[in-house]
């Protein structure tokens, strides 16, 4: 059997090897999602369809295997959960599209983020906040992976991800599309979530250690920090998302 190889989280033929219960889960009921292959054990199977009571599309090939099998499918000591899943890539989404259905709802811009933990994580915290978008360059940003998808949870099916070429564009045009755009950096004069206007806010992260690029932070109508102890220098890119987006959904919901 050939693979895209232990870690790459690519199947063959160009695929997205998926695994874990809720990204595997997720993508076999996203109707955008083209599915390929699915392995996984009897059990596991058996189980995701009788919790849902559904039934797996009868053009799926699907390879029952052990355990240890599917290990070696996937990246070293990755928790499969028993089910692995090869699929496309997701169609990519133009900005305009997701602004039109965004109804004013909190998006989330990423310079550089190229952690695929850090990015799932994200995908995560947006899917629970009810983020309209994810925006990230088309390079310098993870690809859809095993990893990416494992971290989010099935988050990746569910938050619209936008890649461009340029964020800096990007930003004009939500600007245009009447956002407030907050940079979230530790040198920010304001402290968030005091910076929060009251109409739809874009949050804007840069990679830890470089931070947001300059020409990205000019782009930005606020530089704010997150007002955390002086014990520690910064948070987690991931963590400092999670924390705005609660922030930015108090707001919201007190408005």
């Amino acid at each position: 059997m050939k693979t895209g190889g232990r870690g790459s989280g690519r199947g063959s033929g160009g695929a997205v090897r998926l695994w874990g219960r809720h990204a595997v889960e997720a993508a076999l009921t996203n109707p955008e999602r083209d599915c390929k292959k699915l392995w996984g054990t009897r059990e596991a199977i058996a189980e995701m369809l009788n919790d849902h009571e559904a039934e797996l599309p009868a053009s799926l090939p699907v390879e029952y295997a052990q355990a240890a099998d599917l290990g070696r499918l996937v990246a070293r000591d990755a928790p499969h959960q028993g089910l692995v899943l090869d699929c496309l890539p997701l169609d990519d989404l133009a900005l305009d599209d997701v602004l039109d259905e965004a109804e004013g709802r909190t998006i989330v811009v990423l310079d550089q983020v190229t952690d695929p933990h850090n990015v799932g994580a994200i995908l995560r915290s947006c899917a629970a906040f009810d983020v309209a978008a994810l925006i990230t360059q088309d390079r310098h940003a993870p690809p859809e992976s095993g990893t990416l998808a494992k971290s989010a949870s099935g988050a990746l099916e569910t938050v619209p991800w936008v890649r461009v070429v340029n964020l800096s564009r990007a930003l004009d045009l939500l600007s245009e599309a009447g956002y407030w755009r907050i940079a979230l950096d530790g040198a920010g004069k304001q402290a968030f979530p005091g910076a929060l206007p009251s109409g739809p806010v874009a949050l804007v992260l840069g990679a830890e250690g470089d931070g947001i690029r300059q020409n990205v932070m000019q782009h930005c109508d606020a530089v704010a920090r997150l007002p955390i102890s002086g014990r520690i220098e910064s948070l987690n890119v991931s963590t400092a998302a999670s924390v705005a987006l609660y922030a930015a959904a108090i707001r919201e919901s007190a408005d």
